[in-house]
């Protein structure tokens, strides 16, 4: 209605240059403005309201409702019309639109939860499978395992849970960002030795060499420990699941003004140009890459990060291979320098 007032005070102002019937135009064009807008009711009592204006400031004689030429009476009757039927056609084919948008949206879904499955099938099933495999070779074979035996297939049992959990906490993980519920738990962590932990608790084995310097003039910083630990091993999981096995993996931390930011290389092969601004994306994998994954990891990692008032990024390097960097803005302290003194 504001629009509608506007337009018409505007025009009342201008009428010498503009006429009356040009003003209809007008109105018309605000009460599809106003139909593009909002729902169909406040659209219908618009364009009642522009056509009572019109007769009442702008069609002879003014101030009134009464009308004496019989052609302004047909053309108010006309104006009336239009703006009625127009307003009613506008929000139909807004509602249309809205149901064709929703019914795309729905069926994307569809087509992310059926390649979650997808994958699920494949990553849940794998672990389960080894499991039970090596908890029935040591209960049927039980007097005839030897000792070497016994070790590897508990080290299969062992590394199949933890492939198993990494999967359940990416999907916790997933649905914690998805429903709002994450809470940061901040407190100040040495940077060095979160990093060095962050790579003892890497639940898989891998032939690639994973390097880090550490930094003895690093501050303390100030970030949720739990989370951004998730954050570099699911950056490291990436790493070593796409690059060959003798890749060199380096990890960097280092402090940028009041940001902290951290960084995971390697010197694989890298990625197409094209298909880096899709890498964040929930359940996205790489094309023509090997089984395995949800992709939901670095959907978590940017989720995380953000969480941190943070950004992700991901480049090809000059010289081969990908790097990861994030960064976010933390609380700082040099506590840690006075004890090491």
């Amino acid at each position: 209605m504001a629009l509608v007032l506007c337009t018409a005070i505007s025009c009342y102002f201008s009428l010498g240059v503009i006429g009356y019937k040009t003003v209809a135009l007008l109105l018309l064009v605000t009460v599809s403005v106003n139909a593009m807008l909002f729902d169909i009711k406040p659209v219908l009592t618009t364009a009642v309201l522009s056509a009572l204006i019109w007769n009442f400031f702008f069609i002879p004689p003014v101030f009134t409702f009464h009308i004496n030429n019989t052609e302004d009476l047909l053309m108010f009757l006309m104006y009336f019309f239009i703006a009625m039927i127009h307003a009613v056609l506008t929000f139909k084919i807004r509602k249309e639109e809205k149901k064709a948008r929703d019914k795309e949206d729905k069926e994307k879904t569809i087509k992310l939860y059926n390649t979650l499955l997808s994958s699920l099938s494949h990553e849940l099933r794998t672990p389960i499978s080894s499991i039970i495999g090596a908890v029935d070779a040591l209960k049927e074979n039980k007097g005839n395992i030897s000792p070497n035996d016994q070790i590897e297939l508990l080290n299969h049992i062992d590394l199949a849970s933890m492939r198993l959990n990494r999967q359940v906490e990416n999907l916790l993980n997933m649905s914690r960002l998805e429903t709002g519920m994450l809470k940061l738990n901040v407190d100040w962590v040495d940077t060095n030795e979160f990093i060095f932990s962050a790579i003892q608790k890497l639940a898989l084995h891998y032939s690639q060499t994973i390097v880090f310097e550490p930094d003895e003039q690093l501050p303390l910083f100030k970030f949720d420990r739990g989370l951004m630990e998730q954050v570099l091993q699911n950056l490291l999981h990436n790493a070593i699941q796409y690059t060959p096995e003798n890749a060199i993996i380096s990890i960097a931390a280092h402090q940028e003004s009041a940001e902290c930011v951290l960084s995971v290389a390697d010197n694989g092969k890298g990625i197409s140009e094209s298909n880096i601004a899709y890498l964040f994306d929930k359940f996205y994998r790489l094309p023509q890459t090997k089984t395995g994954g949800t992709g939901l990891g670095l959907s978590i990692v940017k989720g995380f990060v953000e969480a941190h008032h943070g950004s992700v990024m991901a480049k090809n390097n000059v010289s081969g291979g990908m790097t990861f960097s994030i960064r976010f803005p933390a609380e700082q302290s040099f506590l840690n320098h006075l004890k090491n003194e």
